[in-house]
């Protein structure tokens, strides 16, 4: 099976000994405790399922800003995205052990114990060069921008040891999987190779063919739909209904044994191209050999352009930086001339007539209004699910 990132074997920081762990649940309790935010409570969970590997915890502002402008950790790790824990204020200093408690759970129970190595205060300098090079932009509209110039500019950074998964593990129980439980799954059906698609979003006929598309393309013995269980900006799918539509859909047209449907619990950054490379590394770390990168993936709006999360890859991935390899994707849709699902960029005498393309919006309009979105574009019992998710909504707001 392919090596995890930057190590010979997976490196959860989840404390797996039950006798260990119950000790420092109860060490915690008596210490000092910071309440953190989401995006850092994300991290968290990402570090304690071995998405991280190799990371052993909160990075400092050295590594921040390394990271930021050459997607290397100060050390020469490879690391596309900085992964850290802003606050706005810490009484703490290094030297401390501190008990991490969870923002999104009531109560905030203790979410990971954090030995302080640094407390260090970001400059407004240190924010912007920061942003600029993870978004691309200083724009507060941008929805990543906007959660991260909330968080404060106050970096707790040090190894941190979890001692739970949030909320993932309890809301989504039968589609949370850690790096470590994905990379049994795969060992235990016999593949080697593994294609992975990220998504965020329902997945319509456009997307399912895509995936298989990429299967036979790459030869690879199963697939692994990976969607993101966290935070998402206002208006995007929640992930019960995304998670109900997805399994649907490979229950129904999807070979059996072909799919593993899971979660992974981080909260969306839309950091288009940089995230992307994140996404490739966390994949590489649950075993995965290629990665499926489309059209804006993790984009939001009009910020990045169509194929810049491909180029990226080209670009500015050293060769030798990851092992995973991408299955550059182009626009996915239907064909009304060919009665099949086709990447457009194979079918150049096409018009755009010739397509089944739907928008957002108009996807959304015509859900509400109890319309049947057409077969070409979306398979009818997924649409049923987006439907009963859109008609309730409606009726509650």
């Amino acid at each position: 099976m392919i090596k995890p990132h930057g190590a010979t074997k997976l490196r959860p920081l989840y404390v797996a000994c039950d006798e260990q762990r119950r000790s420092l649940e109860s060490e915690a309790q008596g210490l000092p405790s910071l309440k953190i935010s989401s995006a850092s409570a994300a991290n968290a969970v990402m570090l304690g399922a071995g998405y991280f590997t190799p990371l052993s915890g909160f990075m400092d502002q050295r590594d921040l800003a390394s990271v930021a402008a050459t997607m290397h950790t100060a050390d020469g790790l490879f690391w596309p995205v900085p992964v850290i824990n802003l606050v706005q204020q810490c009484n703490y200093r290094a030297g401390d052990r501190i008990a991490l408690r969870d923002p999104n759970i009531d109560g905030n129970p203790v979410l990971a114990v954090l030995d302080i190595a640094a407390v260090e205060e970001l400059s407004d300098k240190d924010l912007e060069l920061a942003t600029r090079s993870i978004y691309g932009t200083l724009d507060t509209n941008h929805p990543g921008v906007k959660m991260f110039s909330s968080q404060g500019r106050v970096l707790v950074s040090g190894p941190i040891m979890v001692l739970n998964y949030s909320y993932f593990a309890c809301a989504y129980p039968a589609t949370f999987r850690t790096a470590e439980q994905i990379r049994a799954d795969i060992s235990e059906r016999g593949w080697n190779r593994v294609v992975a698609f990220q998504t965020r979003n329902p997945m319509h006929r456009a997307h399912e063919e895509l995936c298989k598309i990429a299967q036979a393309t790459v030869d690879a013995d199963g697939i692994l739909i990976h969607m993101l269980l966290g935070q998402l900006k206002p208006g995007d799918i929640p992930a019960d209904v995304r998670d109900a539509a997805i399994r649907t859909m490979v229950d129904l047209y999807f070979p059996a044994n072909s799919v593993i449907v899971a979660g992974y619990g981080f909260d969306m950054l839309y950091a288009g191209p940089r995230e992307a490379v994140l996404h490739a590394v966390f994949r590489q770390n649950a075993g995965c050999t290629h990665l499926i990168v489309g059209r804006d993936h993790a984009g939001v709006g009009d910020y990045y352009g169509a194929f810049d999360a491909q180029t990226i890859f080209r670009d500015q991935v050293p060769d030798g930086a990851l092992d995973i390899q991408i299955f550059e994707a182009d626009h996915t849709a239907y064909s009304r001339k060919l009665d099949r699902v086709v990447m457009m960029r194979d079918v150049p005498d096409h018009e755009p007539q010739d397509f089944v393309l739907l928008s957002g919006t108009r996807v959304r309009e015509m859900l509400s209004a109890g319309e049947a979105l057409p077969p070409e574009f979306a398979r009818p019992e997924v649409a049923q699910i987006l439907m009963q998710h859109y008609q309730g909504w409606q009726a509650g707001s």
